[in-house]
């Protein structure tokens, strides 16, 4: 068994006065959700934050500040045979910049997406469940 720490980010714009929340669809398992990444693998000593940004970033070509840190999720999965713990220490975000052309491999498609249609277009219930707790938040 394996536990593993993840950091990921909610981002929000708003638009012609209504809210948009930003997802993306993974390239390997197809399902719809927030980014996310491992902390520290690519810098020693690196914090939930700051893998935060530089995953939202990477994954979604968008620029986003943290705004406030949202109850942290777990759940199992297996990986090559391995049963894994994962935490995700997700954060609302609001976006100041970047490109969502720009994302990287890991995400087939990246969009903004309407705030009363992110419940249903998000695939994982540890998804839904952070997204029940930030849209509270998203007045």
């Amino acid at each position: 068994m394996r536990f593993e720490f993840s950091a990921g980010g909610i981002v929000h714009k708003k638009e012609a006065g209504s809210i948009y929340i930003l997802l993306g669809q993974h390239s390997g398992h197809k399902g719809w959700v927030f980014p996310k990444g491992l902390i520290g693998d690519h810098k020693k000593g690196e914090g939930k934050e700051e893998a935060a940004i530089r995953e939202v970033k990477e994954e979604t070509g968008v620029e986003a500040k943290i705004e406030k840190a949202l109850t942290p999720i777990t759940y199992w999965y297996v990986w090559d045979e391995e049963k894994r713990r994962k935490t995700v220490y997700y954060f609302l975000m609001k976006a100041v910049g970047g490109d969502v052309k720009k994302h990287d491999w890991e995400m087939s498609q990246v969009k903004w997406t309407e705030k009363e249609k992110v419940e249903q277009t998000l695939t994982y219930p540890s998804d839904k469940k952070v997204w029940k707790e930030a849209r509270k938040l998203l007045k």
